[in-house]
């Protein structure tokens, strides 16, 4: 059995579609029930747990013989940093009770930094608290989504301007849709390789710059794009006002620095590179079209 968290984000439900189609048990872990009926229809079982319930997240692994888990991020949460490994430890307390023979984390690019990064160092604290248990590991460490700039991409077709807090506007970047993140994750679960602890390193087919993103969105926009760099004394405000809580836009703030000092990328001479098939303009292409 297969136990999904996050079933209902992009990562899982495309894990769990590709499970499903290989014939693998799945037991898709939901917080909220309404959500249910749609991975009923799948084959799955269903079960109900928040990740601060250590009891009922047990409960929900219990039996697994594989568990894929995400913790996801409040960007509005103050206490960012806190409620993340309060999150951890409540997995991870479940995990040990579960004991699952294999456990899939989703990381990300620059999770084996200990310092200096930001949203980072909580795929870090992740990773390393993973490590004290007993099950198999495999550290899906996934780069930038594709999806993330949705929002500047809407933005930038209504004004023309892309701003970007990556610098310079030449610098290539590793990006990876989610939904090739979730295809990864289910051929990995399948593969079930007896390794103690894999490390696969998940991005596009190519790397894109921010004049490439500003590109991309023109074609789709059928106007030109420009990317404009925004001052980093200006990036904390910016991020605020784009819905971010102080504490949050503190860690991307941190986070974008070390990203434009070369230190978020695929860890040099471990483990393995795997990447998608979704080029950028592909990700995109939704993401404008479900705005207009």
């Amino acid at each position: 059995m297969h136990v999904i968290l996050g079933a209902s984000g992009k990562i899982g439900r495309t894990t769990i579609a590709a499970l499903r189609k290989a014939g693998a048990p799945v037991r898709a872990v939901l917080r909220d029930p309404s959500q249910a009926s749609a991975f009923s229809e799948l084959g799955c079982e269903i079960a109900i747990a928040d990740l601060n319930d250590r009891q009922a997240l047990a409960a929900a692994m219990s039996g697994a013989h594989s568990v894929q888990v995400i913790c996801p991020v409040d960007i509005r949460a103050e206490h960012a940093r806190s409620r993340i490994q309060n999150l951890i430890d409540s997995l991870a307390e479940a995990l040990a009770s579960a004991n699952p023979q294999t456990i899939l984390a989703i990381s990300d690019y620059g999770a084996e930094q200990s310092s200096g990064t930001g949203v980072t160092l909580l795929f870090y604290a992740l990773e390393a608290r993973l490590r004290k248990l007993d099950s198999r590991l495999i550290f899906l460490r996934s780069a930038e989504h594709m999806e993330n700039w949705g929002r500047l991409a809407k933005v930038a077709a209504e004004s023309g301007r892309l701003p970007s807090f990556y610098h310079p506007l030449t610098k290539l970047l590793p990006t990876v849709s989610a939904f090739d993140v979730g295809a990864i994750a289910a051929e990995l679960l399948l593969e079930d390789k007896n390794t103690k602890l894999r490390i696969v390193h998940a991005e596009g087919p190519q790397r894109y710059t921010p004049h490439d993103v500003a590109a991309a969105i023109g074609f789709l926009a059928g106007r030109e794009i420009v990317a404009l760099p925004v001052p980093q004394t200006e990036w904390q405000a910016a991020l605020m006002r784009a819905g971010l809580s102080e504490g949050y836009a503190k860690l991307l703030v941190e986070l974008y620095v070390a990203h434009n000092a070369g230190r978020i990328d695929a860890e040099p001479g471990v483990g393995e590179i795997w990447r998608g098939k979704t080029e950028l303009i592909d990700a995109l292409r939704p993401l404008l079209a479900a705005s207009n």
